[in-house]
């Protein structure tokens, strides 16, 4: 799979529409590898190995869940304890789980521009008020339904059961124990890859109410017409939590990631870190296929058989995955908004894998 590892980055590079820049890593216990393809930014600075990328909604894996787990396996929380033990106020049902949020079943809505959310009185609105304020989108545990603002309060909650502002409180659970040092959240600079110019998704989604209806009037916002490099894509981490948010924000390396996934990927012999019984809790699929307690599920092929790979995208064109009991991680970090018609984040995870051998050919 290693000597793979640069066709693989070449072939997601390649696509039609294929991301400006690639960087795509392997890890297992035959070594790591990491390749880099294509421009960091419009001038054509070229992606290095260890650019650092905003890795969006990977955001969710490496700041939040692997928080929890961390704080589960010191015995800080359960995993299935009210989250209004620990942030009070929230419009979630009463009794509502830590792993009902974790899996996208809390029925909050998948997302909302809490920037233009305002007070009686015109003035901002504070988000995390604005976020307790919002209705129910689903009924509670009925089905899975992806959603920012759960990991939003979820963020919230490690801050509270921490007393440390999330930034901080991820640095002490995850980032400094295990060496991630170019891993956090921004503003960062030096060598970093543009993640997209300007806002315009995201303008388009409030102008349009597509794919989610739009709950604020439309408000004056200062939209951003650059080069986004070094601060985050995502408006509401940006505009309402100042860059350090639950579902998104975290800038990082494909070293990193690596380092992360591999250490979650043989996590029995990081029982420091990682307590086995809460390990097998987040990994294990829930009512839904695809959906673990925060990652993602797929089956891939590895050696020959079939196994379950925990995985997470990000809308900016990244994504990490490990193989649980093996030692086995990859990650790919691209900058797919960057090109005229950005292609799925999914397909460049899915281009990446079959490049690699470890695409499950039964899956499709």
């Amino acid at each position: 799979m290693l000597d793979a590892v640069g066709a693989a980055a070449r072939a997601v590079h390649a696509l039609t529409s294929g991301p400006l820049g690639v960087v795509l890593g392997v890890s297992t216990d035959a070594g790591t590898r990491v390749e880099a393809v294509g421009a960091a930014d419009a001038a054509g600075r070229p992606v290095l190995p260890g650019t650092r990328f905003d890795v969006a909604s990977v955001s969710k894996v490496v700041a939040t869940t692997t928080s929890i787990h961390r704080l589960a396996s010191l015995g800080l929380l359960r995993l299935d304890e009210p989250i209004d033990r620990f942030v009070p106020g929230t419009r979630c049902a009463p009794g509502t789980a830590i792993s009902t949020l974790m899996r996208h079943r809390a029925g909050l809505w998948e997302w909302q521009p809490l920037y233009l959310a305002r007070t009686p009185d015109g003035d901002r609105a504070d988000p995390y008020d604005a976020l307790a304020a919002l209705p129910l989108r689903y009924p509670p545990d009925d089905h899975r339904a992806y959603s920012d603002l759960g990991f939003i309060l979820l963020g919230r909650m490690v801050e509270k059961i921490t007393g440390l502002p999330l930034d901080r409180a991820v640095a002490q659970l995850v980032t400094v124990p295990l060496g991630l040092d170019a891993t956090g959240y921004g503003p960062v600079t030096g060598d970093v890859a543009a993640s997209a110019v300007g806002d315009g998704i995201e303008q388009e989604m409030i102008r349009t109410g597509v794919p989610y209806p739009v709950l604020y009037p439309a408000g004056d916002v200062a939209w951003r017409p650059y080069e986004l490099v070094g601060e985050v894509n995502d408006g509401n981490c940006h505009r309402a939590f100042a860059g350090v948010s639950g579902h998104a924000g975290v800038f990082a390396t494909a070293g990193d990631l690596l380092r992360l996934a591999r250490s979650l990927a043989a996590a029995d012999d990081h029982e420091d870190l990682w307590r086995p019984d809460v390990t097998s809790r987040i990994f294990a699929e829930g009512p839904d296929a695809g959906q673990a307690l925060g990652w993602r599920t797929m089956p891939v092929q590895l050696d020959g058989q079939r196994r379950t790979m925990v995985w997470h995208p990000g809308f900016t064109g990244c994504g990490v995955g490990l193989v649980p009991g093996t030692g086995v991680a990859v990650t790919l970090l691209s900058n797919r908004l960057m090109s005229p018609e950005p292609l799925p984040t999914a397909l460049l995870w899915a281009t990446a894998l079959e490049a690699l051998g470890l695409a499950d050919e039964a899956a499709h």
